[in-house]
């Protein structure tokens, strides 16, 4: 598939200057449980969040923002962006209001998915979020979390940071069948931001059998869709990467598989560098 018709397929551009910059649902992605939106907010600006049959987690990714939830005011002197340190957040259960109210231009990431209301209300600070280093050599990265199982019905949600030049997501892995203990069944967004803004990674789509494989160009603003298969990210050097990751299902645990001829890189991370040493020189004999 050419790189134009990939982009149509896995990738919603944002509206900048549009509030919101993105709105997804479950009938446009074509899956079963997660929605996504991202808010852009004036100084002053804001709106009453409510749904009677939705869990929602309200991630900050820019400005100072309070959140008034059962007549409780969780306020949220935020970062300047993404790059600038960990976030803030409020999950929501169904049936919970909350009046979100901008103190200064602000930006919203929003995942929510269907619950019954079996957690309260929670503010999430930068001292309650668990920061992971992950994976080795060029395939490391930051992944903060933030609703992590058996903290929400069907939701999970993680930030990742990908230097320069990194692949992240790696080894591929997927996700979209249930095999117990093995794999489960999530829908996921990978939401995009990129220092400098003009830059951009690559993110791969694939399955087994090849039936899908395509790669898309993402840049400042983009959110990728994952309804199937393995999707390793890599970042163009010169340009760190940071994606929201929303998933959904009904058993919301970490469990992937990761692509069996790829699951050895593990491995090689442990106690040496797996990586080519330069300058390659000699005659090799």
């Amino acid at each position: 598939m050419s790189t134009e018709s990939a982009a149509r397929k896995h990738v919603i551009r944002p509206g900048f200057g549009e509030d919101p910059l993105v709105d997804i649902t479950p009938a446009s992605a074509g899956w079963q449980h997660l929605s996504f939106m991202v808010r852009d907010l004036a100084a002053g600006g804001g709106w009453r969040d409510y749904d009677p049959d939705h869990e929602r987690c309200l991630v900050v990714l820019s400005g100072d923002v309070v959140f008034e939830v059962d007549g409780v005011l969780n306020e949220v002197v935020g970062r300047t962006g993404v790059f600038a340190g960990l976030p803030h957040a409020q999950y929501l259960p169904p049936g919970t209001s909350c009046d979100v109210t901008a103190t200064t231009s602000a930006v919203i990431g929003i995942g929510k998915a269907p619950a019954s209301g079996s957690f309260e209300p929670r503010f999430i600070t930068p001292s309650d979020v668990t920061v992971e280093i992950r994976g080795g050599h060029n395939a490391q990265r930051q992944i903060t979390h933030l609703i992590d199982p058996g903290q929400a019905e069907r939701l999970l949600c993680v930030e990742v940071y990908t230097p320069s030049g990194n692949w992240s997501s790696y080894p591929p892995h997927r996700h979209d069948e249930y095999v117990p203990g093995v794999e489960v069944d999530l829908d996921e967004v990978y939401h995009y931001r990129i220092d400098p803004a003009d830059g951009w990674g690559m993110q791969r789509l694939y399955d087994d059998a090849r039936e899908l494989d395509d790669v898309v160009v993402v840049g400042d603003g983009d959110t990728v869709l994952v309804r199937r298969g393995y999707h390793p990210v890599v970042m163009a050097p010169g340009y760190d990467g940071y994606y929201l990751n929303f998933l959904a299902g009904d058993r919301p645990t970490w469990e992937a598989r990761d692509e069996p001829d790829l699951a050895w890189v593990r491995g090689n991370w442990a106690g040496r560098s797996g990586r080519m040493r330069l300058p390659l020189s000699g005659t090799g004999r």
